[in-house]
């Protein structure tokens, strides 16, 4: 049986400021999931890490625990893997002010 694959876009061409998320992604039926950030122009300011944050509903919040490094520069891409991460998934981050990074974010996921 050939396993079960897909890609989320969840963020197009987003400028993070501030408190920024991506759309949540219902993604209870899969194994693993990456999690791909690429900067689609020069990120300005000092990038904090991103975290991934799990929700059952889509509409309340917790970290995950992972953290992972924004790219921090045009084109540069970062990722994060997961598992075990139950029903909703989001990248969310705080940026300080002054900061702004535009984004594409996927979600690759794998039952």
């Amino acid at each position: 049986m050939l396993p079960e694959n897909l890609t989320a876009i969840v963020a197009r061409n987003e400028s993070w400021m501030g408190e920024a998320a991506t759309e949540p992604y219902e993604a209870g039926w899969a194994k693993e999931a990456i999690v791909f950030v690429r900067a689609l122009k020069p990120p300005k300011g000092t990038l904090p890490q991103a975290r991934i944050e799990i929700s059952a509903d889509g509409l309340h919040w917790v970290p995950e625990g992972s953290l992972f490094d924004l790219p921090a520069s045009e084109n540069a891409v970062t990722f994060q893997r997961l598992a075990h991460f139950g029903n909703f998934l989001r990248v969310a981050v705080s940026l300080p002010a002054g900061a702004e990074i535009t984004v594409l974010v996927s979600l690759h996921l794998k039952a």
